[in-house]
């Protein structure tokens, strides 16, 4: 047995479970704070979420401010329209509500109002030069992102029709509240993309050149969790087991992904979200199961392990074939879920697919999967999922 080095990355306080959320105005306190803003989108005000944070808040004698307008895969505008509100009402400290986008939004938006500048200056890793000065305090309302506890801000710079991502320890939430009784009300569709976007962060972050023993630790049960739940999830909302597993699935694997970081399918899925305008989600989800094909043959034992963490009986199979077996379990769990299995489903040309991956092949998550494509290798792999 050979020796282990590494470190290993926590930057989050987190409260867990079934009601957390009633806590809010205290852990607010707790920060200080007495004027908070909220950042997040029309959706979540549509389904009474804001109107219960909103009241949680005004109850313990806050004051609250609200910003609504963000969209799915959010914009720079965006990020810049957040910033001059957050200046303008003077808060204390923000609290990102929602999905991925509205916590990369809450997260990126305190970066130009600490920093200034536009956010592209901070596109890459450690480019934010300090701490924000305002705590941030996230609350998921959707299992799968993992927003909630990493360093990175995925954003879409529809200028030049690509996804730039801000990566720093500087942008982790202060605070995160996983309350899973509120993702009860994220659809059928939502629930199923973010939770197989979940189930890649595990994945990927336990292949990666950059994997470690506490991060496949975390990894494997984070893919055991999320592909034991995620039907039920998806099939049955109101499971409230199923939505509380998947919580913990999806928040354990973000804590994998600043740990072990990502691969293939997120530097493929980044490049196509940003031409097509297809959500992150659906993206990852059409790309997963044929990247892993991809990627097994460097990671036989690991692979193996993904298909054994799934639920795959593997009696009487080889190595080769008990790695394998993992694309294929994935491929057919997208397909249980009622995700598209195909791009072509989607309206994606064919004739983009090379432009597709050679955008592919700047991203800097490529540096960690295990195995190094080429350019023809990515479109090997976007040809199989079309």
């Amino acid at each position: 047995m050979s020796t282990s080095n590494f470190t290993f990355r926590l930057y989050t306080v987190v409260s867990f479970g079934d009601g957390v959320i009633n806590k809010l105005s205290e852990k607010v306190k707790e920060f200080g704070a007495n004027k908070v803003a909220i950042i997040t989108d029309k959706g979540i005000r549509q389904v009474g979420l804001l109107d219960q944070v909103e009241g949680l808040l005004r109850d313990g004698g806050l004051e609250v401010s609200v910003f609504d307008e963000v969209e799915p895969d959010p914009s720079l505008d965006t990020i810049h329209k957040g910033s001059d509100f957050v200046r303008q009402v003077g808060c204390d400290l923000v609290i990102g509500l929602g999905g991925g986008s509205c916590m990369d939004t809450a997260k990126a938006v305190r970066v130009i109002v600490d920093n200034g500048g536009h956010i592209r200056d901070y596109a890459g890793a450690n480019k934010v030069p300090k701490k924000a000065s305002v705590p941030l305090i996230a609350i998921p309302t959707t299992a799968g992102t993992g927003s909630e506890v990493t360093i990175f801000s995925v954003l879409s710079d529809w200028e030049y029709n690509m996804k730039i991502t801000v990566a720093s320890p500087y942008l982790a939430p202060d605070f995160a509240l996983v309350d899973p009784l509120i993702t009860l009300s994220a659809p059928p569709r939502i629930t199923a993309a973010t939770g197989i976007d979940a189930l890649a962060h595990a994945i990927e972050g336990f292949v990666s050149k950059a994997s470690q023993p506490p991060s496949d630790a975390l990894a494997i049960k984070a893919i055991q969790i999320i592909g034991a739940n995620l039907r039920n999830a998806v099939f049955h909302g109101d499971d409230v087991v199923a939505r509380n597993q998947m919580s913990l699935g999806s928040l354990i694997a973000g804590i994998v992904m600043n740990n072990g970081f990502l691969g293939i399918a997120h530097s493929i899925g980044a490049a196509l979200s940003g031409h097509t305008h297809i959500s992150h989600g659906m993206a990852i989800s059409l790309l997963l199961p044929h990247v892993m094909e991809y990627n097994a043959v460097s990671r036989l034992e690991k692979y193996k392990e993904i298909a054994v963490a799934l639920g795959e009986k593997l009696e009487n199979m080889n190595l080769r074939e008990g790695a394998l077996a993992a694309s294929k379990s994935v491929f057919n769990l997208v397909g249980d879920i009622g995700l598209p299995q195909h791009l072509s489903e989607l309206g994606v040309k064919k004739e983009d697919l090379p432009l597709i991956a050679k955008n592919a092949l700047t991203h800097g998550q490529l540096k960690m999967n295990p195995r190094k494509p080429t350019e023809a290798d990515l479109v090997s792999i976007l040809n199989k999922a079309f």
